[in-house]
């Protein structure tokens, strides 16, 4: 048979009518437009944005100038002489007694937290469940009806007027939604995984440290986020527990611009500023973890 007899290949046809349907993940779907909320997310960036602003151009002006004017414009001679006086002022003082009194009271919330929300999510007796829920009753107690009770304790204890004072009682308070948050992404952790650990031989220390730890870095950070925030921007405990300049801490130390005769307003918000700059420093590098961490609170 010569190769002109040979029977040539038919081309493909596509069917039109027939033709199956695209795999999912080749389906691009349209969004729709939401502009209310657009204009939502517009109203409320500035709600957020305009105080911002304000007070960062308050702070570059002078004092003679900061209750003249227009507030929203723009400094006509910006200074920085408001940052020079808060940093001549004892302000690293302050900012390390702060960053003292959040590093401690985030490593006792979490050598605290994370042992409470693993023995509530693993433990299934009816009194893990009542001294969880006892716990949580933390949450709604203010601290103002219990600060006359705290402070005989604290001065029973020996610890007024120091930075313990604030530590300890900043702590306690910070602790049930710590538990909560933890518990919420502890329980998004698989019962198989615990179980294959177990088949293993794994005692409940390791699955803690070496499961139940790596899974939950999301909630983790929202706690060490929370903590933070907590001990950064306390004011009652250390206004109540403290006395003398050498404990005190930075929203205290706001006070320092506050006279009998008046306000030194742009070193007062310079202050603020250089105080909210850390905390926001470390709001921006955990702050996919800690959104992470609060969706997992309302988990199975």
């Amino acid at each position: 048979m010569s190769h002109d007899t040979l029977p040539r290949p038919r081309p493909m046809q596509t069917e039109k009518h027939g033709a199956q349907p695209s795999p999912p993940h080749r389906r691009h779907w349209t969004k729709r437009a939401n502009p209310v909320a657009g204009l939502g997310a517009i109203v409320w960036l500035a709600i957020v944005i305009v105080p911002i602003y304000a007070m960062v151009s308050a702070s570059l002006t002078s004092q003679d100038k900061a209750l003249t004017g227009n507030p929203l414009a723009p400094p006509t001679s910006p200074t920085l002489d408001n940052y020079n006086t808060v940093l001549h002022s004892g302000f690293g003082h302050l900012l390390a007694n702060t960053a003292i009194v959040a590093v401690a009271v985030v490593a006792i919330v979490l050598g605290l937290s994370v042992p409470l929300a693993y023995v509530a999510v693993r433990t299934r007796d009816r009194w893990s469940g009542l001294a969880f829920r006892l716990f949580l009753l933390g949450v709604a107690i203010p601290a103002q009806a219990v600060v006359v009770p705290l402070y005989l304790l604290i001065a029973k204890l020996d610890l007024y007027d120091s930075l313990l004072a604030v530590i300890l009682p900043t702590a306690a308070f910070a602790m049930p939604v710590s538990v909560l948050v933890l518990v919420g992404t502890l329980r998004d952790v698989s019962e198989e995984l615990y179980e294959a650990m177990a088949l293993d031989g794994a005692s409940p220390q390791r699955m803690l440290f070496q499961l139940a730890v790596p899974m939950a870095k999301g909630g983790i950070s929202t706690v060490v986020i929370y903590a933070a925030l907590q001990a950064w921007n306390g004011f009652l405990f250390p206004l109540i527990f403290t006395q003398s300049d050498e404990p005190r801490v930075l929203t205290l130390g706001l006070f320092n611009y506050v006279s009998q005769f008046g306000v030194n307003i742009p070193a007062l918000l310079a202050s603020v500023v250089l105080s909210g700059v850390p905390i926001f420093a470390v709001y921006l590098v955990a702050r996919r973890a800690l959104v992470g961490g609060l969706m997992g609170v309302g988990g199975k």
